[in-house]
């Protein structure tokens, strides 16, 4: 594909990517607004379980994003045959890693939670929400090779039905197993935990069909699985490694940050459950570019027209900005009634409110850094962006760290030490590519 830099061009790209991750993070809020109904310590065991799932899973998928951005080079290059040789590997890679975390976390699970989390209840939740979401490990890591699959070649509209799949049969078994309507178990947080696996079985199936039935697949190449050539997951690990350890480090830091206020208290953690569902709710415009633009510049420097990288980075940015304008506004109008969304404590909802307010204005640093970022990722210098991040990461954990345990702030100010992590992020990012020599980067 021979991209433009043009407004259109993006979007085309980009909106299935903001629909596919409207759909998956449905699942998110569902799951939040029923827990919130079955407790306050459900709410943040969810919270600790899940956050400690997303640690794992991100491994799988910075890998996914590393052959995103190799598919996408070689989409741009138009060395198609490439492509199938290189998602078969990654599958077979994601397997491995799926089955080898799985075991990993049957085993240190408890230890780890038992050390971290100071009350009692809580440890019990989340090691019961973990036990079951841990299964879904393998469904994930498959979904994210498809994924890379498709925004590599930008054809991201299978994206939006997979997520749309996701959505449905998560719902419909969070309605049925959480509280045991319709002659169902009755399972609580494990319910909405075996929910979200069997949705994640069903968006595996569903790729699976219609990569058969709509993608032509001698052309890429797709679906042979050779035997095991050791050097192709060496390709693809020497970009994507460092985009699973950036990624781990960003989730693990978020990880770190919610122990620091479960160390605050209980009430703390179910609010800032809350604010962290709304939050990535809040920001599907900004992550759905993000994720174009690593794919557009992957492909852009693949056709040879290095020149067009900081322009098209740049009119990212300012759609970016532009998208997250309307949703700041309205969700500052209508606050208190999103929030009664996902619990019907009112003095929850009023206690969750000071930081509603803080991540609204988070929310426009984030719409220029996190694109910014991604153009360093989408350059294939991957080193570059795991060294931002853990730069940013440290800051930001030490911010944390000092208003919550040093100073005892509310939970508000705790929360405003997103604004130190993407300050850092966003200008470690400009400066690196206003530097150049991401320009001399093969792969």
């Amino acid at each position: 594909m021979n991209f433009v830099p043009s407004y259109k061009s993006i979007w085309k790209i980009s909106y299935p990517i903001f629909l596919s991750l409207l759909a998956q993070n449905i699942i998110i809020v569902i799951d939040t607004a029923f827990l919130g109904r079955v407790g306050e310590i459900e709410l943040g065991a969810g919270a600790i379980g899940g956050l400690f799932y997303v640690c794992l899973f991100i491994l799988g998928f910075g890998f996914g994003t590393g052959t995103q951005i190799l598919v996408g080079r070689r989409n741009g290059e138009k060395n198609y045959k490439q492509i199938g040789n290189i998602v078969d590997h990654s599958i077979y890679f994601l397997i491995v890693l799926s089955i080898g975390l799985f075991f990993l976390t049957n085993f240190i699970s408890s230890t780890v939670l038992k050390t971290i989390i100071s009350s009692p209840d809580i440890y019990f939740f989340s090691q019961q929400y973990l036990d079951v979401r841990i299964w879904g490990l393998i469904f994930a890591f498959s979904n994210t090779a498809f994924r890379a699959f498709y925004i590599g070649i930008t054809k991201t509209r299978y994206l939006i039905h997979s997520a749309v799949i996701m959505a449905i049969v998560n719902i419909s078994l969070d309605y049925l197993l959480i509280f045991g309507n319709y002659n169902f178990p009755q399972m609580g947080i494990r319910g909405a935990a075996l929910a979200s696996v069997i949705a994640e079985g069903a968006s595996v199936i569903y790729f699976i069909l219609v990569t058969i039935i709509k993608i032509d697949l001698k052309k890429y190449n797709l679906f042979r699985f050779p035997k095991l050539q050791v050097q192709v997951i060496k390709n693809i690990l020497s970009v994507a490694i460092f985009i699973m350890m950036q990624h781990f480090f960003s989730i693990a830091g978020w990880f770190v940050f919610f122990m620091i206020i479960e160390q605050t208290g209980e009430r703390p953690l179910a609010a800032s459950n809350i604010i962290r569902t709304m939050y990535m709710i809040l920001t599907i415009p900004i992550w759905g570019l993000g994720s174009a633009t690593n794919t557009i510049v992957s492909n852009i420097i693949g056709q040879n027209r290095i020149d067009l990288v900081l322009p098209v980075i740049k009119r990212i940015t300012k759609l970016s900005f532009l998208s997250i304008l309307g949703v700041i506004i309205v969700t500052f109008i209508f606050a208190r009634e999103i929030i009664s969304f996902y619990t019907n404590d009112q003095s929850l909802i009023e206690d969750t409110l000071g930081s509603l307010y803080v991540i609204l204005g988070v929310l426009v640093i984030f719409s220029l850094t996190i694109i910014v970022f991604n153009g360093v990722a989408g350059t294939a210098n991957t080193q570059i962006s795991l060294g931002i991040e853990i730069i940013s990461i440290v800051v930001y954990i030490f911010t944390a760290y000092v208003l919550a345990i040093k100073l005892n702030s509310s939970t508000e100010v705790i929360w405003c030490s997103e604004y130190v992590y993407f300050i850092i992020l966003g200008l470690l990012s400009y400066w690196y590519l206003l530097k150049g020599k991401w320009m001399k980067k093969v792969i």
